[in-house]
């Protein structure tokens, strides 16, 4: 090893980011419940623009994505040339903390946050401030009084994830109001779209110079496996962004199915029923064994267990039905267990796999 190359400061102190399990040991065509997917995956239509993209694998992308954001700024009565699209929302939260934070700065996220705001502002050399919330749930004043002179960014996500728990556009306002004058308010939208009605904090884009939204195609959408996200945000914000963006950022075949998707809302909407319905169920199903979870707004729900040790036994059991959800304890929640909302025959299996680890008949 040549001691002489070495990475930027902080960089090692970085713990890697583990995703959901997908495989067991020893089981074959296991149900995987630990990654927030949409159990349906994505529309005929979007099958259909991914087959015609085969066609034109050998040009380049555009590089203004114009035709995805003239989409998503039409279905959502947007400015298009306010929209940024990116590799999954990941990339816009990376672009934001390359273009606004950095040495002595400061990132501010709840403890229960998204591990990829600690990860992507140590990686710009900022230092990640993780605030307090209340019954697992963000806290305005918490995240205020945390806020001082250096802080830069501000993560929120709504609802959040793996808690579901949401916070209103009323403090999220008194939030963004309640900054310091240098610092932006960011709102991870990544599952805006299992709340009804819900803009995912456009309107406070709209009504603000400090606020940006971003947006994701890999959950209800159902296509992870594309990478597609997108921001809004003041225009100078916007553009300040697409300045450090790669030109080839996304695929054609990204895009075209990305398009595709967000013109198909009928698709998004049963999904969103389908997936709220399943969601109330299991939620009940599971209390009624003694495993409570808070109200979730998005498509999974946090089960509470009474040890980290009961967790860990039930996630194992788990497994061994071939059934994956997801540990937290890397989100300071040993005790719980983050459940994907399945379809109607993937919830009813886990609650009586649970119910069997229980002992109850």
């Amino acid at each position: 090893m040549n001691d002489a190359i070495r990475p930027q400061p902080g960089i090692l102190d970085i713990a890697l980011y583990e995703g959901g399990k997908s495989h067991v040991a020893g089981i074959a065509n296991a149900l995987k419940l630990s990654s927030n997917e949409n159990p349906f995956g994505p529309s005929d239509k979007v099958k259909e623009a991914f087959q015609r993209s085969v066609h034109t694998l050998h040009r380049y992308p555009n590089t203004d994505h114009a035709a995805l954001r003239a989409a998503i700024g039409e279905v959502h009565h947007l400015d298009p040339a306010r929209i940024i699209c990116g590799v999954g929302s990941d990339e816009i939260i990376t672009f934001l903390c390359q273009a606004y934070a950095g040495p002595k700065d400061e990132v501010v996220f709840t403890e229960h946050g998204f591990l990829m705001y600690r990860i992507s502002a140590m990686a710009v050399g900022a230092t990640p401030v993780e605030v307090a919330e209340r019954e697992r749930t963000a806290d305005v004043d918490t995240i205020l009084a945390a806020c001082n002179g250096r802080t830069r960014l501000v993560f929120i996500a709504n609802p959040n994830n793996p808690t579901g728990t949401m916070i209103s556009a009323a403090e999220m306002a008194r939030l963004a109001d309640g900054l310091p004058p240098k610092a932006i308010l960011v709102l991870d939208g990544a599952y805006a779209e299992y709340v009804e009605g819900y803009d995912g904090g456009a309107a406070l884009v709209d009504a603000r110079s400090n606020v940006v939204m971003t947006r994701t195609f890999s959950k209800i959408y159902g296509l992870g496996g594309l990478r597609i996200g997108w921001g809004y945000g003041p225009k100078a914000i916007i553009d300040v962004l697409n300045r450090i963006r790669g030109p080839f950022n996304l695929s054609s075949t990204a895009l075209e199915a990305a398009e595709a998707a967000v013109r198909d809302q009928d698709h998004l909407v049963r999904c969103r029923n389908e997936n709220n319905r399943m969601r109330t169920w299991l939620a009940q199903a599971l209390a009624e064994l003694g495993v409570p979870s808070d109200t979730s707004m998005a498509n999974f729900i946090l089960a509470r267990f009474a040890s980290a040790e009961e967790a860990e036994a039930c996630d194992a059991f788990l497994q061994e039905q071939g059934l994956i959800v997801r540990r937290v304890a890397g989100y300071k929640l040993p005790h719980c267990l983050r459940i994907t909302v399945g379809d109607e025959s993937g919830c009813r299996r886990v609650a009586h796999a649970v119910a069997q680890f229980k002992g109850v008949k």
